[in-house]
């Protein structure tokens, strides 16, 4: 239902959200890896004054089998302020679910009761596929005029070309594919833009195929996943260029760009090189009249025993760390950067986005460290940090664990357990929260992957005012 002003969790600037109030709920993407049971989204209290704090106290399960929940967002955001917005008075009250494997995508209501969520509509694979020509839908962002719904694979038995749905802010129906010329894109997986100057950057995974079953040790040494940002206009809905990093450079994911709207530069993380096994962050940027992109972050692998590595790296005799998230706070002062296979996580001061200092690290987890949570000290970890997200005013940081079924299975074969734990950012310090850590049969059998928090965070929100 409109409102007759704007949503107060909705913020012009990004300085007006780092200073509201602080989170106290976490929705989490949970899912069943067996397909045995339906996958969910989790609630958990993250009021530090709350006896509940720390604890899973929603649960709100899907009525399907094998959706494989992954990456999901807000049905509206702060770039509903922006100039022009054709939606001025709509309000984040939505949880826009897309299911990786299954192709459908669920809507799911917060307001009534924000612990015990609701799934008001279903949108099914075929209307995805005959509106849009895309399945395998991965990644949400509201937009100003819809939601945008980043997809890896084609429709109707096509492999590709991924690329991006728009999907009606009030009804969810889809309303078609966004791309009028998407030139030579043919890989997808994130796409997030530079609002106020119509700009919008993909990224590149792979396609289904690629992906769905582990990596493909012939693809990836084969240099086949994909290593560009690919550059649109964003009111056009055209492709304007594609900057490659370099086919050694493989599976480029996850994109933060600058919040500051008038920043055009923002930072892509690449899981791995097939050179070396380190993994980088980049930086894009404007060269003259050109994009380009600078490698500002290397992040070596580690030598390890090859007796205690899985089958998928057990040749190389090193740990790749696989950096698989990065998240930049709203103040655009910190990049945390997510290494799933050595199970760390850091953080970067970013005020010179071409100079990155590293500016703390916590182990949990790894391949091979299987580091414990100070909480408990005594149980060895699997996975690392994954997914990463950012309270609104940069001082609390969540961490899962999950990162995607198969690949989880490949890189963790004896298994990746479910944990999520949160860390205390400040200036001065950088440490883990002992009061929070859910894990095992907190989340019921199912594996943790992505975080939203209550009234938006550092990757859910884009702003038109500096």
């Amino acid at each position: 239902m409109p409102l007759w002003k704007p949503d107060p969790t909705f913020y012009a600037s990004p300085r007006d959200a780092a200073s509201a109030p602080p989170e106290k709920l976490a929705y989490v993407a949970a899912f069943d890896r067996a397909a045995e049971k339906p996958d969910a989204i989790a609630v958990l209290d993250v009021d530090p004054g709350s006896a509940s704090y720390g604890s899973v106290v929603g649960w709100t399960e899907l009525p399907y089998l094998g959706d494989e929940l992954h990456h999901f967002g807000w049905n509206a955001c702060s770039s509903a302020l922006c100039p022009g917005s054709p939606h001025p008075h709509v309000e984040r009250r939505y949880l826009i679910v897309p299911g990786l494997r299954s192709s459908r995508v669920y809507v799911i209501d917060t307001k009534d009761d924000p612990t015990a969520p609701k799934i008001v509509k279903t949108l099914e694979p075929d209307e995805l596929a005959k509106r849009a020509g895309y399945s395998r839908p991965h990644t949400v962002h509201c937009g100003p005029e819809g939601l945008y719904l980043t997809a890896l694979g084609g429709a109707n038995g096509e492999d590709g070309p991924g690329g991006i749905a728009l999907l009606d802010h009030t009804s969810f129906e889809v309303l078609g594919r966004w791309e009028v010329d998407r030139g030579p894109q043919h890989f997808a997986y994130d796409a997030w833009w530079h609002i106020a100057h119509d700009v919008l950057v993909a990224s590149e995974w792979g396609t289904p195929s690629m992906i769905e079953d582990g990596v493909v040790g012939e693809l990836l040494l084969g240099r086949e996943y994909g290593h560009s940002l690919n550059f649109f206009d964003l009111r056009k809905r055209k492709h304007v260029q594609t900057v490659d990093l370099g086919d050694e450079h493989q599976m480029v994911l996850e994109l933060r760009p600058a919040h500051d709207p008038t920043k055009l530069y923002g930072f892509a993380g690449v899981v791995v090189s097939v050179e070396d096994l380190s993994a980088s962050v980049w930086v894009w940027h404007r060269d003259g009249d050109r994009w380009a992109a600078t490698k500002v972050i290397t992040i070596p692998a580690e030598p390890a025993d090859p007796d205690a590595l899985p089958p998928v790296i057990r040749p190389f005799g090193a740990v790749p760390p696989l950096v698989t998230d990065i998240d930049l706070s709203v103040d655009d002062q910190w990049l945390y950067v997510s290494c799933w296979g050595t199970g760390e996580l850091k953080r970067y001061d970013v005020s010179d986005p071409f100079h990155p200092v590293e500016a703390g690290s916590v182990r949990i987890g790894g391949i091979v460290r299987r580091t414990p949570h100070p909480a408990d000290p005594g149980r060895p970890l699997a996975g690392g940090p994954q997914m990463v997200e950012v309270s609104r005013d940069g001082e609390r940081v969540y961490v899962t664990n999950s990162l995607y079924g198969s690949w989880d299975d490949q890189f963790y074969p004896d298994g990746v357990g479910a944990w999520m734990a949160k860390l205390d950012s400040t200036p001065d310090g950088f440490s883990f929260d002992e009061r929070f850590f859910p894990s095992g049969d907190d989340f019921r059998g199912r594996r943790p992957h992505q975080t939203r928090l209550q009234g938006g965070d550092a990757s859910s929100d884009s702003y038109c005012y500096p």
